[in-house]
């Protein structure tokens, strides 16, 4: 199974860059962790925040396996806990199907986006920076398997 991070957003600070990849390398390969960085739609041209977020959508849309399950993260989405994701992640390893997570760029995520998803959660009630959001999250997913595997990083 592969867990695809699709984020809308690219050139993106070194900590970022280090701080994604640090548990990127500490998944294991039968669940590895793979980012798809989506190009923003330029703001400057005059399009509305909808177009934009519609354009967006287009790109994360085919740079996605088809079959794959997709999870938006969005604040209204259903809060989970580290325990939460572990379970879920238990359920989509049975599964067998790689799952995308998908997160928004600055304007966040189309309409298009959501309704095609098959489940929406969020990490945090606050508004989180797009960027900052696949550092929490390749670490969360990293948590989440360690829990699954009574590894010693997750503490309680």
């Amino acid at each position: 199974m592969r867990l695809l991070i699709a984020s809308v957003g690219h050139k993106m600070p070194d900590w970022i860059t280090e701080g994604y990849s640090e548990y990127a390398k500490r998944m294991p390969r039968e669940t590895r962790m793979e980012l798809i960085e989506i190009k923003p739609e330029p703001r400057t041209t005059g399009k509305s925040t909808a177009q934009i977020m519609e354009a967006e959508a287009t790109r994360i849309t085919g740079a996605l396996p088809q079959s794959c399950r997709r999870i938006v993260l969005d604040e209204r989405g259903e809060m989970v806990s580290t325990k939460r994701l572990s379970a879920l992640m238990q359920e989509w390893m049975s599964s067998g199907q790689d799952v995308a997570f998908i997160i928004g760029g600055a304007d966040g995520l189309s309409d298009s986006v959501k309704k095609d998803a098959h489940q929406m959660i969020s990490l945090s009630s606050c508004t989180l920076p797009h960027a900052f959001v696949r550092v929490l999250l390749a670490e969360q997913l990293y948590r989440a398997y360690s829990l699954m595997h009574n590894h010693p990083y997750h503490r309680e």
